[in-house]
């Protein structure tokens, strides 16, 4: 009976949202928009733009289900009362069929696709109506489409043909190509952008201008883009047309405190240096006692005095100052100087941001079926140095309550059964490379950062006592608008386990993982890059790339075995402690798909792979993959996944399945429910792998003729409540495959059934991906 209670359930709640007709609450003599179909012909030309053109769309699928229409017909009209009103403004109304928004539709499909360069497209529609539901078919068809066969160019402004002509690669339109109207318009953004970035800035994309003959043979048009000179009115106020002035930057007053926001720009500034300060010809002005260096923000700055105005540099600026944690706002104005050759003053204002802050976060855990409870203080200091240094001191506290066996504990040990973590951790950010030699040049252009990190971490369990303390140091810069670099040259861990009982030591004496339970001494160098072309605040597709890099102990090796003189057991030390050496490398791939609004799919792959040799005869714990939990497979608790077929035979408490080898793949449905919930569908398939020839663990290893019929597969529904300071997430997991051979298929459905022992409950905070 308690195999099939999920399937129960599963089928109420379906019976009761399907049940509702999806025609319940459309009039007589109206019908329900079912679908509609784009039939389209081969052509030069994506379809896929076509669908952005349809003004009236069915209601929202939660896959091939109405989920929001079945909320609202639920509800009752003729009953005005909080919970049939609450059903209906989170429900979706039935999609009645307009034809004016069908028509208008089948409009727009044909201005979309003269634009796109067929004047003699064709655009039909057919609606079909069956058991009070309409379906629409718009058909396109393209026909011969117009081409570009000559291009001329028109410049009033004799001195602009230079800068807009320059870089021919650039150009949005060629010869051959389709005569697209988008495409012209994105050539006139072109324009405006090389011209502002080069002191024009008056100019606007609104002075260009096309002229266009069609009135020729094979479906060619001829261009002639043209730049009109700029309206000025004279001393007789007169419109006259002159050339396009180039304006040139005079002075740049930045203010970096709100008080200072109030200031009267038309003041000399030299009658207010009591409260201004000149520092790299730029006019710092404070209204009060200066709280932040002086070059930490001209560092920034790219807006320079006695330079021709450049558009992207502002953009910089903008960007670079809003990076620095001392600032909440910033705010980037000109004003026209009344001079002949024109000039600008540059006004830069920013707010700075609360220089303290303190949180706790209190939560609760349960790890393979083990309470606890854990809580978080932390400190934030934005401006700790006066260089806008971001400072953040975290300590850590846990209890989790621990189930062992009868003889997991030694007899010896008097704790309790509970597992304690203490922790504390201090970063600091600074905004610049920290070098013996300036980089202000690299820190306008990256916006670089420097990062350090101490972190101790105590943990005492039933059975060990373990203890890890970390340094490390290392630098972040933006190489493009897409890309995030990051260099570790030094990290240094030191692990320790001071105290082990009889009972693990025994567990441990002769399996694989005695190694990883040694004292420990890991410096590693890493290298990360991040791709990503996410456009904030827009809904639409992007895609994220997450390569990592990580050696550790070759230099050492290599000084030791120069050097040095080889001890007997075979392994190097520092301090009487064996020091890692290793190699791992991983990619984390993620695509992002918005099928509406409010419902996107996802995507992600993982595969990493880290290789440990020299000094280790094994990866360190603390670096191997491991498979399971709220971030990975879902259907499986953490570490309790893998490595490859191996299965404990005796369930273990001990964190035993870990691996080289990681394989991923994740795929999550997410739409929204109401208020602030969103709910998510989703399937989980993986594994790890070991790749030590000395892994004990019975089919543990990779191998390539076996590893794909060992992936775990698993899938699952999750609840996630949205507030703007956090993500809190509920995922409940169900196994679908089991990687290790059991009697029967390793499909559980299809074997053994799925019982309530076998789901996993996953709490966390944010999105898994």
């Amino acid at each position: 009976m308690q195999r099939i209670i999920p399937y129960i359930i599963f089928c109420i709640v379906s019976a009761l949202l399907f049940s509702c007709r999806a025609t319940k609450y459309v009039p007589e003599d109206q019908y329900l928009l079912q679908n509609y179909k784009i039939e389209s012909k081969k052509g030069d030309y994506d379809k896929k733009l076509l669908n952005e053109y349809i003004k009236q769309k069915p209601n929202k699928r939660i896959l091939f289900w109405r989920f929001y229409l079945s909320l609202y017909n639920i509800s009752s009209p003729g009953k005005d009362n909080g919970f049939q009103n609450w059903l209906r403004r989170i429900g979706e109304p039935p999609a009645i069929y307009d034809e004016d928004l069908m028509l208008k539709s089948t409009e727009q499909l044909g201005l979309h696709m003269r634009n796109k360069g067929f004047y003699e497209a064709e655009v039909n529609d057919t609606t079909l109506f069956k058991n009070r539901r309409a379906k629409v078919v718009y058909r396109v068809t393209p026909h011969v489409p117009y081409r570009i066969r000559d291009i001329t160019y028109f410049f009033q402004d004799a001195s602009l043909s230079s800068m807009v002509l320059k870089d021919t690669a650039t150009t949005k339109f060629k010869r051959g190509e389709l005569f697209d109207v988008d495409v012209l318009q994105k050539e006139r953004i072109r324009i405006e952008t090389v011209l502002r970035d080069s002191g024009y800035y008056a100019f606007s994309r609104d002075f260009v201008y096309y002229e266009v003959d069609s009135a020729l043979n094979d479906h060619l048009v001829d261009i002639t883009l043209g730049i009109r000179n700029y309206p000025k009115v004279n001393s007789r106020g007169q419109t006259v047309h002159t050339n396009h002035p180039v304006y040139s930057i005079r002075k740049v007053h930045m203010m970096p405190d709100m008080r200072a926001l109030t200031y009267d720009r038309n003041l000399d500034v030299d009658s207010i240096h009591n409260d201004t300060i000149v520092y790299d010809s730029i006019y710092l002005i404070y209204a009060r006692e200066p709280n932040i260096r002086p070059s930490v923000i001209t560092q920034k700055n790219y807006i320079i005095p006695g330079t021709l105005y450049d558009a992207s540099d502002v953009n910089r600026t903008y960007r670079n100052l809003s990076s620095l944690s001392a600032f909440r706002m910033v705010d980037i104005r000109f004003t026209e100087v009344d001079s002949d050759p024109p000039q600008l003053d540059c006004d830069v204002m920013v707010a700075p941001a609360t220089r303290q802050s303190y949180s706790v976060k209190l939560e609760g855990t349960n790890s393979a079926g083990n309470i606890g409870a854990a809580a978080n203080l932390s400190y934030g200091h934005k401006n700790l140095f006066g260089g806008s240094e971001q400072f953040d001191l975290t300590f850590l506290g846990a209890l989790e309550n621990i189930k062992p066996t009868d003889d997991q504990v030694d007899s010896t040990y008097t704790g309790a059964n509970i597992m304690q973590e203490f922790g504390v951790e201090a970063r600091l950010r600074i905004p610049k490379f920290l070098l013996p030699v300036r980089t202000d040049q690299f820190i306008r252009k990256y916006n670089p950062q420097t990062n350090i990190r101490l972190s101790y971490n105590y943990q005492k369990r039933p059975d060990y006592i373990r203890t890890m303390a970390n340094a490390s140091f290392g630098y972040d810069w933006r190489g493009t608008e897409k890309i995030i670099h990051r260099v570790y040259p030094i990290e240094a861990s030191l692990i320790l386990t001071p105290y082990k009982s009889d009972f693990f030591k025994e567990w441990l004496e002769g399996t694989y993982l005695f190694y990883s339970y040694e004292p420990q001494l890991i410096t590693d160098t890493r290298y990360s890059m991040i791709w990503s072309n996410q456009k904030l605040l827009k809904s639409q597709n992007f895609q994220d790339v997450r390569l990592n890099l990580e050696t550790a102990g070759n230099l050492l090796y290599a000084g030791f075995s120069t050097f040095g003189t080889r001890p007997e057991d075979g392994n190097y030390q520092i301090l009487g402690v064996d020091f890692a050496q290793y190699m791992k490398a991983d990619i984390d791939l993620r695509s992002y798909i918005f099928l509406y609004e409010d419902i996107s799919l996802v995507l992600r792959g993982f595969a990493g792979v880290g290789y440990a040799y020299g000094n280790s005869r094994s990866m360190p714990f603390v670096k191997q993959y491991f498979s399971g939990g709220a971030n990975s497979i879902r259907a499986w608790q953490v570490k309790d996944l893998g490595p490859g077929s191996y299965n404990d035979p005796d369930e273990s408490e001990y964190p035993n399945q870990t691996g080289d080898v990681k394989l991923e793949f994740n795929m999550e449905y997410r739409f929204k429910l109401f208020w602030k919930l969103e709910a998510a569908l989703f399937l989980d398939a993986g594994n790890i792998w070991s790749l030590s020839s000395e892994d004990d663990r019975e089919g543990a290893g990779f191998e390539f003729n076996r590893f794909y019929h060992e992936i775990a597969v698993g899938t699952g529904v999750g609840a996630r409540a949205i507030f703007s300071f956090l993500i809190f997430r509920f995922d409940l997991g169900i196994p679908l495959r089991n990687p290790y051979a059991i009697e029967g298929s390793n499909w559980l459905p299809r074997n053994s059934g799925i019982t309530g022992s076998d789901l996993t409950f996953n709490i966390a905070i944010g999105y898994p991906f």
